[in-house]
């Protein structure tokens, strides 16, 4: 299933994408893509409703984040080997673990604001898992039967903010609009392989990221089980598994947005969004 959640900010209704591209509206099946409707239980009622009897969503409403609630929006750093050669970085020998505010969180396509006193803001498609039922001290082997599905998700980075000031990676990942998720939740059954996705970033029309989750160190299933060690996941809790080659900050010389610019990006299988950034006033 494409799992999804659409209207105003603030006021998304849960939806379903059916196979004609049709959204369909959940409402009367659960409250939101949140909580409790993630869990395997409630995954499987909605996957035995036949599509066509649920109603229409007439025009093309605006879409929201795929999932509400999420108390962790957890992410990975220098997780594509790749990535870590580009900007002269060593693949770390456990994962590098921060945290983007949930508050970053917006829709696939909504505007992205360029923070104030910001000169680096740069573009990183990712990967994002979705966590479906609670997982504690869970094995590598059982760790996927807590994964409700996944997304793209676009971990937007302000570079300075991030490496050449004081503290943790956490301020420069962690503005107001800076964590684009979606379009929409697709579950585990229709993603055969996690670790064979292709993926890409456009800038103004211009291919920046063309990789794959292939090139991932650690694997999804691993990092479901590794946080687990450290922290209990939640439903609805978003693990950002990181970035493949391309980014503003590894060209020679570095590129980084700018108000007006445009970024669509894009993982095979869990749809693409488009951004146009702004400044944030």
């Amino acid at each position: 299933m494409k799992l999804l959640r659409y209207g105003e900010t603030g006021s998304e209704r849960p939806g379903l994408l059916d196979a004609d591209g049709t959204i369909r509206d959940l409402s009367a099946h659960v409250a939101d893509i949140a909580g409790t409707a993630l869990h395997p239980t409630s995954l499987d009622m909605l996957s035995k409703l036949d599509p066509k009897s649920l109603p229409v969503v007439s025009g093309k409403p605006r879409l929201g984040a795929c999932v509400a609630g999420t108390g962790k929006f957890i992410c990975i750093g220098l997780n594509y080997s790749d990535h870590a050669a580009e900007t002269g970085a060593t693949v770390p020998p456990e994962p590098i673990i921060f945290m983007k505010a949930s508050s970053a969180i917006v829709g696939p396509d909504d505007d992205v604001l360029i923070p104030r006193g910001s000169e680096k803001t740069d573009w990183e498609v990712e990967l994002a898992v979705v966590i479906g039922k609670t997982a504690k001290y869970v094995s590598e082997a059982e760790a996927l039967d807590y994964v409700a599905g996944y997304a793209v998700a676009h971990d937007v980075s302000e570079r300075a903010f991030q490496a050449e000031r004081q503290g943790q990676w956490t301020k420069g990942k962690s503005c107001d609009t800076f964590g684009p998720t979606g379009p929409w939740l697709v579950t585990k059954d229709e993603v055969a392989d996690p670790q064979n996705l292709k993926m890409w970033l456009t800038v103004n029309g211009k291919t920046m990221q063309n990789g794959s989750t292939k090139t991932m160190v650690y694997g999804v299933a691993y990092l479901v089980s590794y946080l687990s060690q450290f922290m209990s996941l939640h439903p609805g809790d978003i693990i950002s598994t990181g970035t493949p080659p391309g980014v503003g900050l590894g060209m020679k010389p570095p590129v980084f947005l700018k108000a007006g610019d445009v970024v669509e990006l894009g993982i095979e299988g869990l749809g693409q969004q488009k951004q146009t950034f702004k400044a944030d006033a």
